[in-house]
């Protein structure tokens, strides 16, 4: 039986911050809705200390941003965004469009279509959110939008000069300086994925990104020292960033909370990642690697990275993750920054029904039907009228009767159908 060494925050406080967060959300939507851009730009004076003339950076603005980048700094974000674009165009090499003659003179089909015009938020409040141009901008070009604009929050004052360089080599078309408000309608940057939640239904939303989350399965093949530095190098994102290890050797499980202290007193981003570690925190020693398996698709983390002697077991077993780092040569921080995959990926236990941001998320898959032979039409018609009379939809059953009177020649009259 799974056995919790550390526990995190109560469930009942988790609950109540999130319904802080919900009605911080509904009330800055209504102020939207109500007054539009003059809320918008109270807001972002509100939350962002931020009123320029325009939010759009002009041309101009967008090359004097990049200017101030360090050309390492231009060379690294070429190098990431070129391993995103090469997986995220390997990953739509695998959607190919299907047509298929299902019944003879019966095709059907369906066609992959990139969706017009799409909106990418960059994060930059506790950290320029760099890579995350990269993820969403670069993988909706690859994927064939048209149109794509980019936003991000000032960052001491101004653009970000790294994140407007990103957005504008991965091919973003419109830029603006502005932080979540302008991005998902009105809210501060605490609150992007609860207002994503509300305006789902007014604009598609890729998926409701919400505080980092990291899992380490280990077993004593490797040390406390490299599983502590993997927990907290996620949870300093942010002081509701869980981490969680799960384990099948007490003393591993032990040594890491050990190490956990150590590095915590000697981390720069301590403050965030120890407050995270403090309240979200969770050591759990498991029997067996079976054990290990059910209580890792519990938790449905978004990052799982595995080390254990065969991490295939885990890659065979797991169903419920966003994305697994197997072995100790591979971390989530490859995954974030640079190794090609997307860090955009299901918070809170999403990773049970949905995967993570990739090219397919910015492309509609279209079906279609084509009816070839007055035969088939007849056919498929006197079925479909049936099941439209067991439901009771006679205006249905009419629409295939017309078809088995006009292709079938048979007289069906619509009183037929109702009996």
């Amino acid at each position: 039986m799974p056995r919790w060494l550390k526990r995190g925050m109560d469930a009942g406080a988790i609950k109540a911050a999130d319904a802080k967060v919900r009605e911080t959300v509904e009330g800055i939507l209504a102020q939207v809705d109500e007054r539009k851009d003059t809320a918008i730009r109270e807001l972002s004076e509100k939350f962002d200390k931020w009123s320029p003339k325009d939010f759009r950076l002009t041309p101009q603005e967008i090359e004097r941003a990049i200017a101030q980048v360090p050309k390492r700094d231009l060379d690294d974000i070429k190098f990431a965004q070129a391993q995103v674009r090469n997986f995220a165009q390997k990953q739509r090499e695998t959607m190919h469009d299907l047509e298929v003659e299902t019944l003879p003179g019966v095709v059907l089909g369906h066609r992959h279509i990139p969706v017009n015009s799409i909106g990418c938020y960059v994060p930059g409040g506790r950290y320029p959110m760099v890579a995350s141009a990269h993820m969403s901008i670069v993988t909706a070009k690859v994927a064939g939008v048209k149109r794509i604009i980019a936003c991000a929050p000032p960052f001491k004052g101004g653009p970000h000069p790294a994140i407007v360089a990103a957005m504008h080599f991965g091919g973003a078309d419109d830029i603006y300086v502005l932080g979540g408000v302008q991005a998902v309608a009105a809210m501060a940057l605490a609150y992007v994925a609860e207002a994503k939640r509300q305006l789902f239904g007014r604009v598609g939303i890729d998926l409701l990104a919400g505080p980092t989350e990291t899992l380490i399965i280990a077993d004593d093949s490797v040390d406390g020292e490299i599983c502590a530095t993997d927990l907290l190098g996620q949870a300093e994102h942010g002081p509701t960033s869980p981490a969680v290890l799960i384990t099948n050797s007490e003393k591993l499980a032990r040594d890491t909370m050990k190490e956990v202290e150590r590095l915590l007193s000697i981390l720069p981003t301590a403050d965030a990642a120890g407050q995270a570690w403090k309240d979200f925190g969770e050591v759990i020693v498991c029997d067996n690697e079976a054990e290990m398996i059910a209580e890792a698709d519990r938790v449905a983390s978004e990052h799982v990275q595995v080390m254990t002697r065969d991490p295939d077991v885990f890659l065979n077993g797991m169903k419920n993750y966003g994305s697994l780092f197997l072995g100790p040569r591979t971390n989530v921080a490859y995954g974030d920054k640079v190794i090609g995959t997307n860090h955009t990926l299901p918070t809170k236990k999403a990773a049970r029904y949905t995967g993570g941001l990739w090219v397919g998320k910015f492309m509609k898959t279209c079906t279609y039907q084509k009816v070839l032979t007055d035969e088939a039409s007849a056919m498929i018609g006197e079925y479909c009228s049936r099941l439209c009379v067991l439901e009771g939809f006679l205006g249905h059953a009419e629409q295939a009767n017309i078809r088995v009177r006009r292709y079938g020649g048979r007289n069906v009259p619509y009183a037929q159908a109702a009996e």
